[in-house]
């Protein structure tokens, strides 16, 4: 299993913030969110963010409209993903 962090992410402007990234990135790889989703929940790969020195893991979440990631950090679920830069 690997562990990749992410380092940035793309998205488009909707209503739900958490729905409006479509890819998450990293040294030399770009998927999409749903492929980042189904890796997580097969327990084929981690992922996560550092941002400020702290590890933030990304974790699935159920929400109303569906599944979407989020960060996980210092105990509590946070928004780390949406802070990094956009994927080129």
């Amino acid at each position: 299993m690997a562990d990749a962090q992410v380092t940035c992410i793309n998205k488009q402007p909707r209503q739900n913030q958490y729905e409006g990234i479509t890819h998450l990135g990293g040294a030399g790889w770009k998927w999409t969110r749903q492929q980042v989703i189904e890796s997580i929940e097969a327990g084929n790969n981690s992922f996560y963010t550092l941002v400020d020195g702290n590890r933030g893991d990304i974790g699935v979440v159920d929400g109303p409209n569906g599944k979407y990631l989020r960060t996980y950090a210092d105990g509590k679920w946070n928004d780390n993903l949406l802070s990094l830069p956009e994927c080129t």
